[in-house]
């Protein structure tokens, strides 16, 4: 393993602020290939992605005031208007969700794992195009009515929204430790 692997592996932090121009389409491409390229038993390919830029990100935003309106009919404006800025946080916004496939030998859970290497495999791509990146959830991603509005299938499940964008601010190095977390046998 090179050591220029490790260090993007370690050096990759979540990104809280970015530029408002968004990545080139062939940046993100280049990132969904990179998704795409994942571990996937029985290649069933159970990962989806959906990418919002521009005006197209009020699609989730307006979802997701539903969804916060649904859940809290007391919310007043200024709530509902910052659910809504959510989807505004990055320049563009992947939604990356699963669509389990029924397979005799490659149970569920192992495709939303499948999914989530897809996510690493993505976030490590971003960092090595200087791009910075945000895995959101929150309850926005388990609403029927956010899946509806994205389009997803009723039996589809969002594993996270992928704020991707130029970071304004580099994150500083968070100490990682796994040695209390290993047992060598």
């Amino acid at each position: 393993m090179s050591a220029e692997l490790l260090a993007l592996i370690a050096g990759r932090r979540s990104t809280k602020r970015f530029d408002d121009d968004p990545p080139s389409r062939a940046h993100i491409e280049a990132l969904l290939q990179a998704a795409a390229s994942a571990p996937d038993h029985g290649l069933l390919a159970p990962w989806r992605f959906l990418v919002l830029q521009g005006d197209s990100r009020a699609l989730l935003g307006d979802a997701m005031a539903m969804a916060l309106r649904t859940r809290m009919p007391e919310a007043d404006e200024e709530a509902l208007s910052r659910e809504r800025g959510k989807a505004f946080r990055s320049p563009v916004l992947i939604v990356v969700s699963v669509r389990p496939v029924a397979h005799p030998k490659v149970p569920e859970i192992e495709q939303w794992v499948a999914t989530g290497a897809a996510v690493q495999n993505l976030w490590l791509a971003a960092v090595s195009l200087g791009l910075g990146l945000a895995w959101k959830t929150g309850s926005a991603a388990y609403d029927p009515g956010v899946k509806r509005a994205l389009g997803l299938a009723e039996e589809e499940g969002i594993v996270g929204f992928l704020h991707v964008g130029t970071p304004l601010v580099q994150s500083s190095p968070r100490p990682v430790e796994s040695t209390s977390r290993t047992r060598w046998l």
